[in-house]
């Protein structure tokens, strides 16, 4: 199913907008799926599932190509396929559909594809409930990649992230070569909220830039930046291999040799090297107490921040932004920090337990839950018993 580009933007009559404001009333899947498509991807590939479906929808819409696949497992392969001819293709799905996509999510991270799932979190295990929020698949990301190898993901906290992000994350699988996955959640991408369009930056297509060299191609030689030049199958120079098993910088399958071995090896340097480092940090003089949080939780947890403060509290915040890998700088500022809130979705602090190991010192607290959104009353009663 092809789809002709129309510039509708963000402004349509899906919106209820006061033209003197430029407020309206979305959700954040609009403003993913534009972000996307300004910032230059172009294609996209997806099942329809809940509660990623919206994204679907205005991605049918917008576009300039889009594929419908009959399951996920397909969509991953197809993505791969367009990604190894040059495209840039996004995907939006949730657990169950991404379970399917492991596999092929592998492959195109060995093969060194540029490619983008949105991921959007729900209720579960398994199917659970589709129409619930949670934070449950951070655990699952950071060993989505067979042998512990790192895969870039970045987290929305925000509406305005919803459209600042995708660049970013697309921008990320360009120049890592790498899939990448932008991490959301049922409230963010499905609840209607009124917006101001006024807070939108302009997004700037990501350039990309092919192998241009009258010398053989090595589809998986890297110079001192550690991702190859990238040139798509059925150019009329060079030949291109692409090989989801170990091999080494031509692209020729090998056991367990040191050429092949030191490709591997290459694969986690580069994205722990390139990976973008965002996060947002409010700190207060005289906080003992730092807060950390994600995604749709921020909300929460700035609430929560406000109202300690106002009662005379000091307590500072730590907005997650990259998730994966976990940047050293994270650790610099909880290490200035005798205590520690973590603020999150999920019945184990799933994200904490990463930070700080399973058995979680007695310096940092989880305020968190399933089945319902973290309140702040939770975040401010965790903080006040460390007091």
């Amino acid at each position: 199913m092809m789809h002709p580009v129309q510039d509708k933007g963000v402004e349509t009559n899906h919106m209820v907008q006061d033209k003197a404001s430029r407020t309206v009333l979305l959700d954040g899947s609009r403003l993913i799926v534009e972000a996307c498509v300004r910032a230059g991807a172009d294609a996209y590939v997806g099942y329809p599932i809940t509660p990623a479906n919206r994204i679907y929808t205005y991605s049918s819409q917008r576009f300039p190509s889009v594929l419908p696949a009959p399951d996920e497992i397909s969509a991953l392969q197809w993505m791969s396929g367009l990604a190894a001819t040059g495209h840039l293709p996004v995907t939006a799905t949730s657990f169950p559909g991404l379970a399917l996509m492991v596999e092929s999510i592998n492959m195109a991270y060995m093969m060194e594809l540029p490619l983008l799932i949105v991921l959007v979190q729900r209720l579960g295990p398994s199917t659970g409930t589709a129409t619930a929020g949670a934070q449950g698949d951070v655990l699952l990301l950071n060993g989505l990649i067979s042998g512990g190898y790192p895969l870039p993901v970045l987290c929305i906290a925000n509406m305005l992230d919803c459209w600042r992000l995708p660049p970013l994350a697309l921008r990320t699988a360009i120049d890592l070569r790498t899939p990448v996955v932008l991490l959301t959640s049922k409230e963010m991408v499905m609840t209607e909220r009124s917006f101001d369009l006024g807070q939108l930056d302009e997004v700037t297509p990501v350039a990309r830039a092919f192998y241009d060299s009258p010398a053989p191609y090595r589809p998986y030689a890297a110079d001192e930046g550690l991702t190859p030049a990238f040139l798509p199958v059925g150019n009329d120079q060079h030949q291109v291999r692409l090989t989801a098993s170990t091999h080494d910088a031509g692209g020729l399958l090998q056991h367990s040799t040191p050429a092949a071995l030191a490709n591997t090896r290459r694969l986690p340097a580069k994205v722990e090297q390139g990976t973008p480092v965002r996060y947002e940090l409010d700190e207060q003089a005289g906080a003992d107490t730092l807060v950390v949080t994600y995604g749709i939780t921020t909300g929460a947890a700035r609430e929560a921040v406000r109202a300690l403060r106002q009662q005379g509290t000091p307590v500072s915040l730590l907005v997650v932004q990259t998730l994966f890998p976990i940047p050293p700088v994270y650790y610099d500022i909880l290490d200035r920090y005798p205590r520690v809130v973590a603020a999150e979705e999920n019945l184990q602090g799933q994200f904490a337990r990463l930070l700080f190991g399973h058995r979680l010192p007695d310096r940092v607290r989880v305020a968190g839950g399933v089945g319902h959104m973290v309140a702040p009353a939770q975040i401010i009663q965790e903080v006040l018993r460390h007091e």
